[in-house]
């Protein structure tokens, strides 16, 4: 009986676990769908038009907890779905929990590499605690595009 009851917790914990990692590859997928929603319509609408969208809290480009943002390549930002106070600010020196300059890296990999994905500690809006984040940008001309998420 013990050893039925140990599989059966092994086998939930397994289960768990592995629709956790199912729910993160989830929202993953939501974060870069997102960014490249927002890389058409800046291309379709042009800057102006497509940078007040963006920074629209009620917008097509907030959803749920994602949203997006765009900076230039040297840290300026220029929209921002999540926290308008940033719109116009330089957050090219802005350091994580771990003092590690998540804005320089993912500039430094837009300029690189085009895209992709940069991990950095965050405080949670939500739960108030420093968590795990990683975003994803893309390159589009001059500016990078970008979502993050709480791992």
């Amino acid at each position: 009986m013990q050893k039925l009851f140990n599989a059966l917790l092994l086998s939930l914990g397994v289960l768990v676990l592995g629709s956790a990692g199912a729910a993160d590859k989830t929202k993953q997928e939501e974060a870069v769908a997102l960014v490249k929603k927002a890389a058409a319509y800046l291309n379709a609408n042009g800057k102006e038009k497509a940078l007040a969208e963006f920074s629209n809290p009620k917008g097509q480009f907030v959803e749920r907890d994602l949203y997006v943002f765009v900076n230039d390549l040297n840290g300026n930002t220029m929209a921002h779905g999540g926290n308008p106070k940033l719109i116009g600010k330089n957050v090219i020196e802005l350091k994580d929990a771990d003092g590690k300059l998540f804005i320089k890296e993912m500039s430094e990999l837009a300029k690189t590499k085009g895209k992709g994905w940069v991990d950095y500690k965050w405080p949670n809006p939500v739960t108030k605690a420093i968590e795990e984040k990683t975003t994803y940008i893309e390159r589009v001309g001059d500016v990078m595009i970008g979502c993050g998420i709480y791992k």
